[in-house]
Parts: C-alpha cells; structure tokens; sequence
C-alpha cells in the first residue's frame, strides 16, 4: 500500500510543488483513489463464497484478531460473524457483506483497545458496538460478535468475575444457555442459536457456539468481566 501511494504521488507536476496546499490536497485525493481502486479490484464476499479470495478476508481478519474460527476459504457461519463483528467496531453497515466499503475498511482499521488492563485474561463486553473482547495485558487478542439484552431485559453494567460454569446446555429463566459463564447472579456469556446484529437477549452476553467453543479453555473461573456502553 505505501509503495503504491508513493508511487501515485509522482504523479503530481512537479510544478505544484510551490503550491504546498495543492500539494497536499493532490497526494491526498491520489491515495484515497489508490485505495478505492485497490478495494474495487477485491470481489464482492458474502456467506457461501469460496476461493482464495476468501483466505485473504480470514487471514485479515485473523490478523486483526476477529473470530472468524479456521482458514479454510470457505464463507460459512463464522467468518460471517467475524465480519459482522469488523463491521461493528468500524462503524459499517452490519451486514456480514464484503464489498468495497468494507475492503477498504480492512486496509485501514479501527484498532480496539480494552478499557481495563489485567496480566491474564480479561473479557469485556461493548454494548454500544455489541462486541466482545478478549484481552491480555492490555490488548485485545479476540474480538467477538455479541448480542446483549434488549430494552427490555438490560445486561448489567458493571465489573464483574466469572463466578460459575457449566459445560453444556442449561435452560433457565433467561432462555437456553451453551457452556454459560455467569458473571452476576443468572446473568452469563455463553454461546446460543441465535446471534443477531442487534441487542435481543434476556440480559445475558450472546456469542456464537462455535465462538463460545473455542473461548471455553481460555476463560475460567475469576476471570474478570467487565461490561459497559
């Protein structure tokens, strides 16, 4: 990407060089049609693709820490929610789509930063941006798409440890629970059938099985939960 948008900047006259505003807007407007060029060359991915394309959108998101279980250049059920989740904490339309937009978004991310700092391992929920983070040392090293309760039925702001577990499935008074993590009281992040773009559950943390499969070894008891807005 560097190398191309320098190379677009010999582009300019030289004779603009003493119009230093020129200048600038001229680079500028080069390098974001650089990057639109370079977002429109990708095709369009979306639950059902395959082929090599597909790799690179996992070993980005990958990269850039999003849950999007293995490389396999198969667009199944989690790199669907591995880029609900991109789209949710970059502010794009939650369409588990990848077009130019979201493309381009790829090449120059948000990059989220847990709000406490723990040695171990952490878990936080956002609210607002209805993802969940795993963190270590004052990093993220997951992210997760989530969905939290709805207007209704709040998740509970606070912070919290994991005080309880269950491997398996548990029916309670705040729905049916994969492998739930309680935090406060009933309240739990666990896996569930239904992780929709949007607050809907009874007031616990939603995530994916497949995701709460693989977050399972990592969390345990005491780890700290911490979730805001």
């Amino acid at each position: 990407m560097a190398i191309l948008v320098a190379a677009a900047s010999l582009l300019i006259p030289a004779g603009s060089a003493s119009a230093g505003a020129h200048t600038t807007t001229g680079v500028r407007t080069v390098a974001a049609a650089t990057v639109q060029a370079l977002a429109t060359t990708q095709p369009t991915l979306r639950q059902g693709s395959t082929g090599t394309a597909v790799v690179t959108l996992q070993r980005r998101l990958t990269a850039l820490h999003y849950d999007v279980g293995a490389i396999d250049g198969i667009f199944g059920y989690s790199t669907y929610h591995g880029v609900v989740a991109f789209q949710k904490v970059n502010g794009l339309v939650r369409d588990g789509i990848v077009g130019p937009i979201t493309w381009a978004a790829l090449d120059r991310p948000v990059i989220p930063k847990p709000r406490y700092y723990h040695s171990g391992y952490s878990v936080e929920t956002n609210l607002t941006k209805q993802v969940l983070y795993l963190a270590r040392a004052g990093s993220v090293v997951r992210i997760l798409d989530a969905s939290s309760g709805k207007a209704s039925t709040p998740t509970p702001l606070g912070n919290f440890k994991v005080t309880r577990r269950i491997d398996g499935w548990r029916e309670s008074s705040l729905g049916l629970l994969w492998r739930p993590n309680y935090f406060y009281y009933g309240y739990a992040v666990h896996g569930a059938t239904s992780v929709p773009t949007y607050p809907a559950s009874h007031g616990c943390v939603r995530v994916t099985i497949p995701a709460m499969n693989r977050l399972w070894s990592i969390i345990g008891i005491g780890t700290p939960v911490h979730i805001y807005r």
